[in-house]
C-alpha cells in the first residue's frame, strides 16, 4: 500500500496500539475504543474480528468506518450516541450499541466503600446485573482482579472471544467493569483474566448469581430483582422464633438425597417440588426449622456442597434462584424457618474458582502454612485482607437479605480459629504474639455476626465449633464471637459413646450422660445429631445401638427422648427420624421403604411426638440455655438410671424425666419430686405406638409425702427396660 493509501486515523491509534489491539494484548482499551476526540474531531474506533465492513449510525445517518489495521475500524463521526452495523463475509450482519460508548456504571461511593472494605451490599456492585444504563438495556459486569494485566467478559454472546469485550479498570479499586448492551438474563459467561504472571485463566464469576450445571463451569446471568415475596407476616414475627426461650427443633437436609424422582431418571427433587413435599413433611413432623446443607454452587457432588465455588449462586441442581426463593417462601407460609450451612472457612482448588484469581494469591494466602487445609485439600481465605473479608461478610448478608433465610450455620469454625488446626509442628505460622489463635479469622467472625445481627436482629447464626474456645455464643462487643448458638459437639460425642456400649458396661461410664450438664450453659447450645454421625463407616443411628433388634429400637427411642428432654435446642439429620437402617448415601434417596415398617414407623411417631411435646410444654424449652431450667433429682450408676427436672417459669408445671438405660424393668423405683399431687405421664418410649410393650405407670402417679433425693415428696415408678418416662405435675 502506498503511503497516500494509508487510511486516515486518530492520533492515539499508533502502530503499537493497533498491533496490541489486534493481538488482544492492549490493556487500556477504553482509552482508544469507542468515541474519542483527536484534534477537534470525534472518532469512533471499534475492534470487530471477522468483519468485512462496519458502519455507524448517528441520528439516522450511516457513516462507514474504514478498516485501519487488521480488525480495527475507525472513522470520524459527528455525535457520541450511535449504533454499529457489522457485516460478515457470509452475508450476515449484527446491529447494536457499542459497549465502548457507555460511561462507567460504578459510583464513587461504591468505589470508596469497596476500598474501605465496608460495602455491606457488595453483590449489588460486583457480578452480572441486568440493568438499563443510559436508556439502553443490557448487563453490567464487574469483577475484582487488582493484579490482572487484562480482564475480558467472554460468553455465548461474543463467541467466547476475549478480544471483543475487554473490561475497564474502575479507578484504583482493582475492580474491572463493562456494560454490554443487548446481553440478557440467561446468558452464559466467564471472565478471561490475563494474570500478573502472564497466564490466561478463564474464571467463573465470584459474585455471579447463577452457574451452569456441573461439570460445566460457566456462570449464568440471573436477574434476581423484583421477586414477589409473600412472607411479610413471617418476617415481622420471626424474631420470637429465634429467641433462646423458644423451642427450636431443626431438621437437617441434603436436598439432593432426601427424595428422588425415579420416574424421571432418578433426579433429585426441584426447589419447587421440595417446597411442596419437604415443607409439608417437616410441618407434619413438628420441626420448627429446616437446615440445608450448602446450596452455594459447588462442582463436586461428593463434597455435599462444603467446597463451594459459586458463593453467590444457589446451585442449579434444583432450579434457578427464584425457585429457591419459592422454597423459602413456602416454608415461611407453613411456619417453618430455613437455615443455611454457610462455608467461609475454605474453598476448593478448581481452576475456574477463586484460586490464583488474578495470577496472585488474591483470596487465599500465599504461604501454604497459613492457607492450605491438608484435611480437605482446600484453600483458606485471607481474612486479614480487607477486600476478602468484605467479600465474605457481604455474602452472609446476601443470603439473609436476598433469600430471606432465617439464619446461617457456619461450617468448620474450629478450623478457622486455630492456625495449627490439624497441623504438625513446623507446618503452621504463629500469630504476631507467637500463639496459635487466628486473630484475623476471629475478627472476621465477630464482624460477620455484628453485621448480620445489625442488619436484622431476628436472624440466628450458629457455629459448628468442636473445641472449648470461649465465648462462641457471647456478644462480640464483650469479646465473644457473636454467634447466637453453638453446636454442642461434646454432648454428642459423650452421649453416643455411652449409647453404643453394651448396657452391662454402661454403669462404668455413667458420667458420659451426666457430665455434659456441667458445661451445658456455658454457651447457647444446640444438641446435634448431624449428617457427620451417619457417614464414612460410622453406621446409621440404629446400627450404633447394641443388642437384639428390639433392643436396638428401644435404645434409640430412649436416646431420642433423652436428647429432646435435655437442655439445648435440637438438630436431627434426615432419615434419623425413622431410624434408617443404612448409612446415608448422597447418591440415593433415603430408604423411605423402611419407614413403612412398624418399628421404624414407631421411631418416626416418637420423634413427631417429641417435637410437639417440646413445643407445647414450656418447661422443656423456655430455659434451654439457663441453669435454672435443669436440676438432677436422682442418679443411680449401678442401675444406669438417671432422673432430672426441666423447669419453666411456672414451678407448678415442672417436668420430671426418668431414664432407664438397661434392658431390665425397674419396679417401685422411688424418685424425689418438688411438688405434691398428681404427676401425669406425658410420654413413655415403651408405649406400643412407638414399638414398645406398653409398660409403665397407667398414665401417671400421685406424689407422696416421703422425702427422697433432697425433695419433700416422691413418686414410685415402674421403669420399663431401655426407656424414658416423662411426667408433669
Amino acid at each position: 500500500m502506498a503511503k497516500n493509501d494509508i487510511p486516515d486515523r486518530p492520533d492515539f491509534l499508533t502502530d503499537d496500539v493497533l498491533s496490541a489491539l489486534n493481538a488482544g494484548h492492549y490493556h487500556a482499551t477504553y482509552d482508544v475504543l469507542g468515541p474519542h476526540k483527536s484534534g477537534n474531531r470525534r472518532w469512533i474506533t471499534t475492534y470487530q474480528p471477522g468483519a468485512t465492513r462496519v458502519t455507524a449510525t448517528v441520528s439516522g445517518k450511516q457513516t462507514e468506518l474504514p478498516r485501519v489495521s487488521g480488525d480495527v475500524f475507525s472513522g470520524r463521526v459527528p455525535g457520541k450516541t450511535y449504533t454499529l452495523t457489522v457485516h460478515y463475509e457470509d452475508g450476515t450482519e449484527h446491529n447494536g450499541h457499542d459497549p465502548f460508548s457507555f460511561d462507567p456504571v460504578l459510583s464513587d461511593m461504591d468505589k470508596y466503600l469497596f476500598g474501605e472494605g465496608t460495602h455491606k451490599e457488595l453483590w449489588r456492585v460486583l457480578g452480572a446485573h441486568v440493568t438499563t444504563h443510559q436508556g439502553i438495556q443490557g448487563v453490567h459486569f464487574a469483577v475484582w482482579a487488582p493484579n490482572a494485566r487484562r480482564v475480558s467478559v467472554i460468553g455465548d454472546f461474543n463467541m467466547w472471544d476475549s478480544c471483543r469485550h475487554p473490561m475497564c479498570p474502575a479507578g484504583e479499586t482493582g475492580i474491572w467493569e463493562a456494560f454490554l448492551p443487548g446481553v440478557t438474563d440467561g446468558a452464559l459467561y466467564k471472565y478471561q483474566v490475563v494474570g500478573a504472571d502472564g497466564q490466561v485463566r478463564d474464571k467463573a464469576d465470584p459474585a455471579g448469581f447463577g452457574s451452569q450445571h456441573p461439570p460445566e463451569q460457566a456462570s449464568i446471568v440471573r436477574d434476581i430483582a423484583g421477586y414477589g415475596w409473600r412472607d411479610a407476616a413471617w418476617m415481622k414475627d420471626r424474631a420470637a422464633r429465634a429467641d433462646r426461650a423458644q423451642p427450636i427443633s431443626i431438621y437437617e437436609v441434603h436436598l439432593g438425597s432426601w427424595r428422588r424422582r425415579y420416574d424421571d431418571n432418578g433426579r433429585p427433587l426441584s426447589y419447587q417440588e421440595l417446597a411442596r413435599d419437604l415443607v409439608s413433611y417437616v410441618k407434619y413432623m413438628g420441626f420448627t426449622h429446616i437446615e440445608l446443607m450448602p446450596v452455594s454452587e459447588f462442582p463436586f457432588d461428593g463434597s455435599w456442597g462444603y467446597q463451594p465455588v459459586g458463593l453467590y449462586a444457589p446451585t442449579i441442581r434444583f432450579g434457578p434462584p427464584n425457585e429457591f426463593r419459592d422454597f423459602v417462601d413456602e416454608a415461611h407460609a407453613a411456619g417453618i424457618g430455613v437455615l443455611l450451612d454457610w462455608v467461609p472457612g475454605h474453598f476448593p482448588t478448581d481452576p475456574h474458582g477463586l484460586i490464583q484469581f488474578d495470577g496472585t494469591a488474591l483470596y487465599e494466602h500465599a504461604d501454604p502454612r497459613e492457607g492450605f487445609h491438608q484435611d480437605w485439600n482446600t484453600l483458606i481465605p485471607n481474612y486479614g485482607r480487607t477486600e476478602v473479608k468484605n467479600y465474605f461478610i457481604a455474602n452472609a448478608l446476601y443470603w439473609l437479605e436476598e433469600y430471606h433465610l432465617d439464619g446461617l450455620r457456619v461450617d468448620a469454625v474450629a478450623s478457622m480459629l486455630y492456625r495449627d488446626y490439624s497441623r504438625n509442628d513446623g507446618e503452621w505460622v504463629p500469630n504476631k504474639d507467637g500463639g496459635r489463635e487466628n486473630y484475623e479469622a476471629i475478627a472476621f467472625l465477630q464482624e460477620m455476626n455484628t453485621a448480620a445481627y445489625g442488619a436484622d436482629a431476628s436472624i440466628m447464626t450458629v457455629a459448628e465449633e468442636s473445641t472449648s474456645f470461649p465465648g462462641v455464643s457471647q456478644p462480640a462487643h464483650t469479646g465473644g464471637l457473636g454467634f447466637g448458638y453453638k453446636w454442642n459437639m461434646g454432648w454428642m460425642n459423650d452421649t453416643l459413646r455411652y449409647m453404643e456400649q453394651d448396657p452391662i458396661y454402661r454403669q462404668h461410664d455413667h458420667h458420659l450422660m451426666t457430665f455434659p450438664i456441667d458445661w451445658a450453659f456455658s454457651e447457647n447450645f444446640i444438641l446435634p445429631i448431624s449428617h457427620d454421625e451417619v457417614v464414612h463407616g460410622k453406621g446409621s443411628m440404629l446400627t450404633k445401638m447394641p443388642g437384639t433388634e428390639w433392643e436396638k429400637f428401644a435404645n434409640l427411642r430412649a436416646y431420642y427422648a433423652f436428647m429432646w428432654t435435655q437442655p439445648g435446642k435440637k438438630l436431627l439429620f434426615m432419615g434419623c427420624e425413622f431410624a434408617q437402617p443404612e448409612e446415608w448415601n448422597h447418591d440415593a434417596e433415603l430408604n423411605w421403604g423402611a419407614a413403612e415398617h412398624p418399628a421404624h414407623k414407631g421411631i418416626q411417631r416418637l420423634v413427631q411426638d417429641l417435637n410437639h411435646l417440646y413445643r407445647d410444654v414450656p418447661a422443656l424449652h423456655a430455659k434451654d440455655c439457663e441453669h435454672a431450667g435443669f436440676a438432677w433429682v436422682c442418679n443411680d450408676p449401678t442401675q444406669s438410671v438417671m432422673g432430672y427436672l426441666r423447669k419453666g417459669e411456672d414451678a407448678d408445671k415442672d417436668v420430671l424425666v426418668v431414664c432407664n438405660f438397661t434392658p431390665v424393668e425397674r419396679t417401685a423405683f422411688r424418685v424425689g419430686v418438688p411438688n405434691a399431687g398428681h404427676w401425669r405421664e406425658i410420654l413413655n418410649t415403651d408405649a406400643t405406638i412407638y414399638g414398645g410393650a406398653n409398660r409403665g405407670n397407667l398414665g401417671g402417679c400421685d406424689a407422696r409425702d416421703i422425702p427422697a433425693d433432697g425433695c419433700a415428696h416422691s413418686v414410685t415408678l415402674t421403669l420399663p427396660p431401655l426407656s424414658v418416662i416423662v411426667l408433669q405435675s
